[in-house]
């Protein structure tokens, strides 16, 4: 009986109060709290993360040694629209790779070629020519990214 009227009273000074603005401001302030809270904690990193790896992928050049997502460690011989082709160990093992899967770029090659841009280049639609920095042994080139030697227990083959 007692639970009946206490019932009856809450119910009665609910439908006398109404509805009422400062009733749902709180749970309006507590959702743009958690909105702020998750702009600054996980989207404005995320996207600082997402702009970096694109300037590092933007700024790969020719003769950069360049570690992976997958930990393979080599010197960048080519690069292509969205490929490069890396060369590891001494046998010159070359591999081509997608510019999203470059994790960092562990030495920068800087311009010692001498190729200079002028301002007639810069008129003309030809490309920019880049050249690989000179090493001790004999340059080899990449004529077709699709054919790579591949070495494999001393033997070389051809990988297509």
């Amino acid at each position: 009986m007692l639970l009946n009227i206490l019932l009856a009273e809450t119910t009665t000074a609910t439908a006398q109060q109404g509805f009422s603005l400062t009733s749902i401001l709180p749970l309006v302030a507590m959702i743009a709290v958690f909105g702020l809270a998750m702009y600054f904690l996980v989207y404005r990193p995320q996207k600082k993360q997402e702009r970096e790896a694109n300037e590092l992928r933007n700024n790969l050049a020719i003769g950069d040694e360049v570690t992976t997502i997958g930990g393979i460690i080599g010197r960048v011989v080519s690069i292509k629209d969205e490929t490069f082709v890396l060369e590891t160990t001494k046998e010159r093992t070359k591999i081509r790779f997608l510019r999203s899967a470059l994790k960092s770029i562990d030495v920068k090659v800087a311009d010692t070629t001498g190729v200079q841009k002028t301002e007639a280049a810069d008129k003309s639609d030809e490309p920019e020519k880049i050249e690989a920095p000179k090493t001790d042994a004999p340059a080899q080139e990449v004529e077709n990214p699709e054919q790579t030697e591949v070495v494999l227990n001393g033997k070389k083959q051809k990988k297509k």
